[in-house]
């Protein structure tokens, strides 16, 4: 299945860099994939929609100009959301034959101006997929050397094995994280253990920095001896909880910042306790386990 040491353990997201977040300037960019890269981020998510269409092209004409071998670092793209902002749709649908999905793939490589994606994901899950059809896209682009590895993103274990009758699901991206902690108990990271797929989670700081409610204030209140503890701030021991599960799940990190890159890296050399991950756990689900 997949081989996942090719990822770097935290990935960057980025969704938010174009006109959808921080709307980088091109040397912006060049300077951030450094950054990432050097931080040991080198794995980077896109999907065609960010920016309604527009991200992959940006970051793509940075990274043609960023001196950054290719070898290097690791692209991630998806696809089959089709949207009415910077396209010609008249509704917001999904959209998984054969040929949308070949050409969707050419498309990013064309913008990211690269040759291959090193994994091309089905973003979400359509009540018309079929298998056969998908499964027929994904092996011309495997067989062409366009994509290195096949993927999907926010299907259940059923839908995944649904494809898996006619090809190979190397991972499933997820949204997984203190606050929303359902692939836990839906079956979704017992089937990426089971099945050795990389499982990968966005929005893994979930809604702490969002909302304030009573599960993000108990959350805060457990976390303050563990900030102590561990020399961490929260979204540190947020990830840290994510890194610690045995699905070894990879975070999908949206943030633009240089610094809050940087903390994100020191996280993967964290190891929470066994009774402080369950601590975070409870404090998260406002009571004791059964």
């Amino acid at each position: 299945m997949q081989q996942t040491d090719t990822y770097s353990r935290i990935i960057s997201g980025a969704m938010t860099w174009g006109s959808w977040g921080k709307k980088l300037s091109k040397n912006e960019m060049i300077d951030l994939m450094h950054h990432c890269i050097e931080s040991g981020l080198t794995t980077f998510d896109h999907a065609d929609i960010y920016g309604s269409y527009s991200t992959e092209a940006d970051f793509g004409n940075a990274f043609a100009e960023s001196g950054i071998k290719r070898a290097d670092i690791q692209l991630i793209s998806k696809c089959g959301i089709q949207m009415t902002r910077g396209r010609d749709n008249r509704l917001n649908h999904y959209q998984y034959d054969k040929d949308y999905i070949i050409w969707s793939a050419e498309q990013s490589l064309k913008k990211l101006h690269t040759d291959y994606l090193d994994l091309l994901l089905m973003h979400r899950p359509s009540p018309l997929m079929h298998p056969d059809e998908m499964a027929e896209a994904a092996n011309s682009l495997l067989e062409s050397g366009k994509i290195k590895t096949f993927g999907v993103s926010n299907f259940t274990p059923s839908q995944i094995a649904m494809l898996e009758k006619v090809i190979p699901v190397s991972g499933n991206q997820v949204e997984f994280s203190l606050t929303h902690d359902d692939p836990i108990y839906d079956g979704t990271l017992d089937d990426c253990i089971a099945n050795k797929r990389m499982a990968m989670a966005w929005s893994p700081l979930g809604s702490m920095f969002r909302e304030e409610t009573e599960q993000t204030q108990r959350i805060n209140k457990a976390m303050k001896p563990l900030m102590e503890k561990y020399g961490a701030d929260e979204s540190q021991l947020l990830l840290a909880w994510i890194l610690k599960h045995p699905a070894k799940v990879f975070p999908v990190i949206g943030t633009t910042s240089k610094e809050r890159i940087s903390l994100a890296a020191k996280a993967m050399d964290m190891d929470l306790e066994l009774q402080d991950w369950f601590a975070l756990l409870v404090a998260s689900q406002g009571h004791d386990v059964p």
